[in-house]
């Protein structure tokens, strides 16, 4: 048993100790299935603290021959599984943590050097003899022991990418590390000494040099999760049963942590999920996740649109993007969708594949985003929020007058020229010219049922804040009068689908005159 070359079982031992323990077994019954095969190249990349090293660890210990972990699993859903025995601690198991190497190596430089002498002296160590103790070369090594002594390998690479996606990071290591990775994986050679390889990073594999060293891997991310979706961080269903033994409020832990579609599954960071459970406070643990510093730069980026996208999202849009434009390159990113896609990636932004979208997932992530901005002064978001502070409070005094000018002004300056007399435009121009609401008020929920139609705009306030602020209802007209949105909501009885959610109700109708580019305003007060 070694630390790197068949290691014992105790970190996954650590997190099976832990007081929230979620069975992911499931993956290992995954890659039992892909063994030996072309499809046992797997590049797997989520954003941090959602669960890839507890996941490593698993692996490691499941296949590992340093290790005799039955015991371990007994309990665990692998243990039902018909080959559940037949590959446990099997195979010579290689575990490399960049991250650990790189903190460790005392020349930054010699990384690859340093990974590859700590794997080839812990081999010297397990098989003496078989292979000449002057060989440099890892692939050489385990080729020859796969020759001589018939064992194939289960290499797992933890923070796979963090020397490729640090766009400070020296050339001639990452040009060091690549011809290590293809030497690796790469061609013929290695598959008859490669049983299973698994790789653990934050990017995908980057479409430009790395892609020759591991373009024969199968690549799952936050914008595909493919077969993997439910194995790295917690699904909904588990987050409800958590939710009942630890007598938390579901719908609010999900108004906080949810909104990660991946495939058929909502997926909630287990960083966050774990916090709220053993500490009750619904509260962003992200900030110890990540840092401002990585966000802030990527939103000040003078891309045409990318600041209104951000505010809009904010605010609780979804918005278009071609995710298909970033090439997994920090040190390229050209446009505004290449700075959305790789803010999917950090976690910062979820992505409907169904609707190729992007937008803020949740309560946690909203906040962190408002605190980046605010950080750096952001002044383009500073001076937004000013002017979304006037229309919410001049919308709560009744002012109806400078409602109409609020939103005339957001929508000439925050809406194209080209979007301005589209029909979808002016929802867009809500969504945004409320963001101030967020304090104050859930996500709004757009075409909500109620009544014998769908409102346009719901705002139901937050719990803490119910007896203080009201229930907006806003109906949306184009090219005719704010009273005909008014009589909309009153003929269709709107308000008694929310009355139970909320104190008072305010009636907002708003009407854009397409020919005049002038808002008008009503607003009435609902009378129970």
């Amino acid at each position: 048993m070694g630390r790197f070359v068949n290691p014992g079982g105790s970190a996954f031992q650590t997190a099976l100790n832990s007081e929230i323990y979620v069975d992911k077994t499931g993956l290992i019954e995954y890659t039992n299935r892909v063994l030996g095969t072309t499809d046992a190249y797997i590049c797997n990349s989520r954003p941090r603290r959602f669960g890839k090293s507890y996941a490593a660890n698993m692996l490691a210990a499941y296949y590992s021959k340093g290790t005799s972990s039955e015991e371990m699993f007994s309990d665990l859903e692998i243990s039902k599984n018909v080959d559940f025995r037949k590959h446990l601690n099997q195979y010579d198991v290689i575990h490399i943590d960049i991250q650990w190497f790189l903190t460790n190596c005392r020349n930054s430089d010699q990384v690859v050097d340093f990974i590859t002498q700590s794997i080839l002296k812990e081999l010297r160590e397990i098989y003496p003899g078989v292979f000449p103790t002057e060989e440099e070369s890892l692939p050489e090594v385990l080729s020859i022991i796969r020759e001589k002594l018939g064992y194939k390998f289960v290499v797992i690479i933890d923070e796979w990418d963090i020397l490729i996606r640090d766009a400070s990071a020296d050339p001639k290591i990452q040009e060091q590390y690549i011809k290590f990775l293809r030497g690796m994986f790469k061609g013929t050679e290695p598959t008859k000494y490669i049983q299973l390889a698994y790789l653990t990073g934050i990017l995908p594999i980057r479409r430009e040099k790395t892609q020759s060293a591991l373009n024969n891997f199968r690549e799952y991310s936050m914008l595909n999760a493919g077969p993997l979706a439910s194995y790295i961080g917690f699904t909904e269903a588990e987050v409800e049963k958590l939710c009942k033994q630890y007598h938390q409020n579901f719908a609010e832990v999900k108004r906080w942590y949810d909104g990660y579609q991946l495939g058929n599954y909502h997926v909630y960071n287990p960083n966050a999920v774990v916090n709220v459970m053993m500490e009750g406070n619904f509260q962003s643990y992200w900030s110890g996740t990540a840092s401002y510093d990585t966000i802030v730069p990527l939103i000040n980026l003078d891309f045409d649109g990318l600041k209104t996208a951000v505010i809009e999202m904010l605010s609780g849009a979804a918005i278009e993007v071609d995710v298909g434009s970033f090439q997994n390159d920090v040190s390229k990113i050209y446009n505004k969708d290449d700075v959305i896609t790789y803010l999917i990636h950090l976690g910062y932004l979820g992505y409907s594949s169904t609707f190729r979208n992007a937008f803020v997932p949740n309560e946690e992530i909203r906040q962190e985003l408002n605190r980046a901005t605010r950080r750096k002064k952001w002044n383009e978001m500073l001076l937004f929020q000013k002017e979304s502070e006037e229309l919410l409070n001049a919308t709560l005094d009744m002012d109806e007058e400078t409602v109409a000018d609020q939103i005339e002004k957001i929508h000439e300056n925050y809406v194209s020229v080209i979007q301005y007399n589209n029909e979808n435009s002016l929802s867009s121009v809500l969504a945004l010219a409320y963001l101030s609401a967020m304090q104050y008020y859930f996500k709004p929920v757009r075409e909500l049922p109620t009544g014998r139609g769908f409102a346009d705009f719901v705002f139901l306030p937050k719990p803490e804040y119910r007896m203080d602020y009201p229930a907006l209802l806003v109906e949306l007209k184009w090219n005719q009068t704010a009273r005909t949105a008014i009589a909309q909501i009153r003929e269709k009885k709107y308000p008694e689908t929310i009355e139970s959610y909320t104190g008072d109700i305010l009636l907002v109708g708003i009407n854009y005159d397409k020919k005049t580019k002038e808002h008008q305003c009503l607003i009435e007060k609902y009378e129970k």
